[in-house]
């Protein structure tokens, strides 16, 4: 037979259990040193893994709108880079011009083609477009995200374009380092 209990007996006891699991929680965070503004040691409970830099090529050796196919951050993800033309968000190299995605399209994972008349990233299998100006911004299609933007580095001492990380979450995948 179940008793009724009144709203404020049920809230007195829920109080208490909330009270009661932060003071045992208290002596856990000052483990760490929680009481003086510090964190744990590093690699405990680390939720994200650090990117590899990979090099995309030298930036002299790109032409305008011919993209670079290059593998980032492992051999199962194909991205490609982009020299536009012309200085755009996110853009590395002498002239700030050189962008870098995902080439697999974020509706399905289709690989998609550079198109330079249009300078649009385009999908073949259902034909969703990218903006590589916009950083990698959806234009139309069956996509509902941009594309992942590959983060580039120049080392303008030896003319070099090196992936760094990736901005978005690649096709198909729970974690980008894996």
């Amino acid at each position: 037979m179940a008793e009724n209990v009144s709203r404020r007996i049920f809230l007195k006891v829920a109080g208490s259990s909330v009270a009661g699991a932060g003071a045992a929680l208290a002596p856990a965070a000052s483990a760490f040193g929680g009481d003086k503004g510090t964190h744990p040691p590093q690699g405990i409970g680390a939720a994200i893994l650090p990117y590899p830099r990979h090099v995309v090529g030298k930036a002299a050796g790109m032409r305008i709108d011919s993209p670079v196919s290059f593998h980032y951050p492992d051999a199962d993800s194909p991205c490609m880079a982009i020299k536009t033309g012309a200085r755009v968000a996110g853009g590395v190299g002498p002239d700030g011009d050189i962008v870098a995605y995902s080439s697999l399209c974020t509706h399905m994972g289709c690989p998609l083609s550079y198109e330079p008349e249009s300078k649009r990233l385009k999908c073949p299998c259902h034909f969703s477009m990218f903006d590589p100006e916009k950083s990698g911004q959806m234009i139309c299609g069956q996509a509902t995200e941009d594309l992942p933007q590959i983060q580039l580095e120049y080392d303008p001492a030896s003319d070099t374009v090196r992936a760094v990380a990736v901005t978005g979450l690649i096709y198909g995948r729970q974690a980008n380092v894996l």
